[in-house]
């Protein structure tokens, strides 16, 4: 029996009107795109950062290009898991050739610091920085996940200068 899309309404009425969803959803948002302006204005002549995806409400991220990947058509994904209210750093190629290659790649190096995805499709690498993050303490929230991808993009990056 296919769903019916009215069934749904009446629930998302009630959050909304509780305010809860709408203002985390709203907080959140403003926070991914300060950090984002954040790698921006702090790692201009290293990185290219690019725009925002907000998603719909599984995933939220921006991209963010480092120099030492460019040349291999690799880019991070630093992302917000909604379903699972965790902040993620993925690993992630221009396209699906490049990403199976590159995926291929550290599978045959038998990579090990960071767990390869199951697959290639989504992802390449796919690693947790931050579980069950603490909103109300910004200012650590930000040095743990800048910390969390400076280190990932160096240990990444290793590969292609060794």
């Amino acid at each position: 029996m296919k769903e019916s899309l009215n069934q749904h309404f009446p629930q998302y009425k009630e959050q909304v009107t509780l305010g809860h969803v709408p203002k985390a959803y709203k907080a959140l948002m403003a926070y991914l795109m300060g950090l984002r302006n954040h790698f921006i204005n702090q790692y201009s002549g290293e990185f290219i950062v690019g725009s925002f995806y907000q998603g719909y409400m599984d995933m939220s991220y921006f991209p963010i290009t480092p120099k030492s990947l460019k040349s291999q058509k690799l880019k991070i994904g630093l992302m917000f898991n909604h379903e699972k209210l965790r902040f993620e750093i993925w690993l992630v190629g221009q396209n699906k050739q490049v990403q199976k290659n590159h995926w291929e790649l550290f599978q045959s190096n038998n990579w090990n610091r960071y767990p390869l995805s199951s697959t290639p499709k989504e992802s390449i690498i796919e690693h947790i920085l931050v579980e069950n993050p603490n909103f109300n303490d910004l200012d650590t929230l930000n040095q743990t996940l800048e910390k969390g991808t400076l280190k990932f993009i160096h240990d990444v990056s290793e590969v292609f200068t060794e």
